[in-house]
């Protein structure tokens, strides 16, 4: 694994979340806070979750103390959401920025720092369908969220 794949597929979990969050802003407010959930957690406490997991895990790659877990405080508003995730990203674009090919087959915490860094971006994917699915039913589906819809707008292919 290159550090330039690393960095594109951060590039397109940025891309399928920020649809996400978009596609949030039309919802219902109870349906943001309340409404249906998946497992234990609504659509609010879903994308909480992803954004909780990236500040942990980049935390972590840069050798910090890992921050408390959001997803165990008050449902952030969808404003507070998108800027906090504003903040997350401008850290992670620091972070993966800092990254060469020979990182890549480093260790972290027992295994290989590509594949944590490839759990990161699938474990998104996980948490963004989850809340494309309560989108959807609540009649707002975020399209197509592939990396395959992704790519062209990369590669301008």
């Amino acid at each position: 694994m290159r550090a330039d794949d690393i960095r594109f597929l951060f590039a397109f979990d940025r891309w399928a979340t920020l649809k996400v969050l978009e596609t949030s802003q039309r919802v219902m407010a109870d349906d943001w806070t309340e409404g249906n959930r998946i497992d234990r957690r609504g659509l609010g406490g879903i994308l909480i979750h992803g954004l909780g997991a990236h500040e942990r895990w980049r935390s972590g790659w840069e050798g910090m103390e890992r921050p408390p877990r959001r997803e165990d405080g008050p449902v952030l508003t969808r404003d507070e959401l998108a800027s906090a995730w504003t903040t997350e990203w401008a850290a992670l674009d620091r972070y993966l920025g800092t990254l060469t090919d020979a990182d890549m087959d480093g260790d972290f915490n027992h295994v290989t720092l590509w594949h944590s860094l490839v759990h990161l971006v699938n474990h998104g994917t996980q948490h963004r369908s989850e809340a494309a699915v309560l989108l959807t039913a609540y009649g707002h589906s975020p399209g197509d969220l592939d990396l395959i819809f992704f790519a062209p707008t990369r590669t301008g292919s």
